[in-house]
């Protein structure tokens, strides 16, 4: 006798079986990965990469396991295989550039995480460095993404983290001795804690000359602030010097009695080397707060593998000392994963 529903049974079998076997054997590859492979920014790409690779497998697999012909099989491998090469032929060219790029930044290792650069017109601290594209945080504290082409076709201009040389300019004219100008403006730069300060004389124009001061600093951390505070304490030192600093044209537009100068009132409160009351140290903690995640990270991460390697080259004689040791790492293993999560989910 004839039994529809033993057939229908037997079919949903034939169909059901290979589709959830497949997707439970896909299902665990990728969980083992998953924590074989820490989401990290140095596996981030790795990991993303072999997930693809798992997946595309993975249907490779379910056409095979399905009960179809050999000819059906093949058509639909064939199928497949055509619409993955079409995908990679249209994106290849981007693709490869940018990951080809991103490999030979990290061979060169001009930059970090965390570093003041400059590429093109956009100037700003390293916040990622992945395989396609690079990001750096502006000083408007927005994220900015580079393609690593676009990056490897432009100069690319890093702050060096052992320190820096600040500078401003300013015109003034023909009547002020260089001698003069080139103290005051070393003093204002002593004033802001910038060492070995030196002054150039940039041009000779018409009716200024343009002197430029410069300063090394040792903690580019602060590099903008530092900016405007040398800007700010060359004006107070040349205004507490009697040192007019006009345009040309000053005259021209609005008459003035020549014994009178042009100088705002002298704050009499405090002196050229006390701190500025206007300066606010904490602006790149606002301007640059997810570099400063960034380089924070890195030194966990790298305190981690540094443990790591400790914990697996640990080889004590007593045994009660290597639990000790052994329980020590464990825990400031536990402790930096900690921290690493929290600052990675803020």
């Amino acid at each position: 006798m004839y039994n529809a529903g033993m057939d229908w049974l037997a079919l949903l079998q034939e169909w059901l079986f290979p589709i959830a076997a497949t997707v439970s054997i896909t299902a665990v590859i990728l969980l083992v990965l998953r924590r074989a492979i820490p989401d990290e920014p140095a596996t981030r790409v790795i990991r993303q990469l072999v997930t693809v690779a798992v997946l595309l497998i993975a249907n490779v697999a379910l056409v095979l396991a399905m009960p179809l012909d050999s000819a059906t099989t093949g058509q639909l491998l064939s199928l497949f295989g055509l619409v993955l090469t079409a995908i990679i032929a249209l994106s290849s060219t981007t693709f490869v550039s940018n990951a080809m790029a991103g490999l030979m930044l990290r061979a060169v290792g001009g930059f970090h995480p965390g570093d003041f650069i400059r590429i093109g017109e956009n100037f700003g601290r390293v916040t990622q460095k992945g395989l396609l594209h690079t990001e750096i945080q502006s000083e408007d504290r927005d994220l900015i993404t580079l393609p690593n082409l676009f990056v490897m076709n432009q100069p690319v201009r890093v702050v060096r983290t052992s320190g820096t040389l600040i500078s401003a300019e300013v015109s003034l004219g023909y009547d002020i001795h260089r001698r003069r100008v080139r103290e005051l403006l070393k003093q204002a730069a002593e004033s802001c804690e910038l060492t070995d300060p030196f002054v150039q004389i940039t041009e000779l124009g018409d009716h200024s000359v343009s002197y430029r001061v410069y300063g090394f600093l040792e903690d580019v951390r602060n590099l903008v602030t530092k900016r405007t505070e040398l800007r700010g304490r060359m004006l107070d030192r040349l205004h507490e010097d009697g040192v007019e600093i006009v345009s040309p044209n000053f005259m021209n537009q609005r008459a003035l009695d020549p014994a009178i100068p042009v100088l705002p009132p002298i704050d009499r409160t405090g002196k050229a080397t006390e701190p500025d009351a206007d300066v606010d140290d904490h602006a790149e903690a606002l301007m640059f707060d997810k570099a400063e995640v960034a380089v924070r990270l890195e030194k966990l991460r790298a305190k981690r593998s540094e443990l790591t390697a400790e914990l697996a080259a640990l080889d004590a004689t007593n045994e009660t000392e290597r639990a000790r040791e052994t329980h020590w790492r464990e825990r400031q293993i536990e402790h930096l994963d900690d921290i690493i999560r929290t600052l990675e989910n803020n």
